[in-house]
């Protein structure tokens, strides 16, 4: 596994690249008057299997000052309509967005994947260590596991339906499928949400065995390889997958639903808009 920084050859960030993120959310902080609270990697750099060429996915959480949540008519600029929304121009490999506080609230409360990934991102950029831990522990009082597990078995069916059909597949789509079968797995059988990381799914839940021989061997020919060409399917893979998706198919499991309260998610955010200030 790789240092948190993602310095290591799993979670691979390019020097230039952090730093030219790292412009990315000082110019954005400037021109649109707000404070970057969090930024990460996520897709395949943040799970784990990307390739020499794969892109750079940076995501953030940002906050603007008190007057913006506070204006009538909800407008940015004059002749503008509020967003809660930015996101640059893709530039070569680099693509950066991100989400106002209050609508990554507004997710959080929905106990929104993608968002709990977000946070547990092993490659983060920048963060108000703070804002990040409250974050951290507010997405796991409004996690819902039920709710996780519809989400990544309806990813993993998809992903399986769209790619992984017939006698030669894309052999790198397997990841795009295991990846959320083992987000199911995992949110039977533990508390905590899955993580964004494949290798700590993997170790927890296929730590040994000729199926895990399979993955590993996979994992290096996609780690290595600008990009997987078609190939024949692989048979243990391909049954695991299958049965799995069968079991899943019978039903949900008996799950609990989120636990925060809205009140929670009020107080966090006035509490941080007005630390901008300080």
């Amino acid at each position: 596994m790789s240092s948190a920084d993602g310095s290591g050859d799993i979670h691979p960030i390019a020097a230039d690249k952090r730093q030219a993120v790292l412009d990315a959310l000082d110019g954005i902080e400037r021109e649109h008057r707000v404070r970057v609270l969090f930024a990460c990697e996520s897709g395949s750099r943040g799970w784990g299997f990307s390739s020499p060429d794969s892109d750079y996915d940076a995501r953030f959480i940002y906050s603007h000052e008190p007057d913006w949540y506070v204006t009538v008519l909800e407008r940015t600029r004059p002749g503008q309509p509020q967003r809660d929304v930015i996101e640059l121009p893709i530039d070569d490999d680099l693509d950066v967005s991100g989400w106002d506080l209050r609508k990554a609230l507004r997710l959080l409360a929905k106990s929104n994947p993608t968002l709990s990934e977000w946070v547990r991102s092993p490659i983060v950029y920048r963060q108000d260590s703070a804002v990040a831990s409250e974050l951290r522990g507010l997405s796991e009082r409004f996690y819902s596991p039920i709710g996780a597990w519809r989400h990544y078995f309806s990813m993993a069916k998809g992903n399986y339906r769209g790619y992984l059909q017939g006698e030669s597949v894309r052999t790198k789509k397997y990841l795009y499928v295991l990846r959320p079968l083992l987000a199911c797995l995992w949110i039977q059988r533990s508390d905590d949400p899955p993580p964004m990381a494949f290798e700590l799914l993997l170790e927890r839940l296929l730590p040994n065995g000729m199926l895990r021989e399979r993955i590993d061997a996979l994992l290096a020919v996609k780690r290595r390889s600008a990009e997987i060409a078609q190939g024949p399917r692989i048979a243990e893979i391909n049954e695991y997958v299958e049965r799995t998706l069968a079991e899943f198919e019978m039903g949900p499991p008996r799950l609990r639903a989120a636990e925060g309260h809205p009140d929670e998610l009020d107080d966090f955010l006035r509490r941080t808009i007005r630390q901008g200030l300080l």
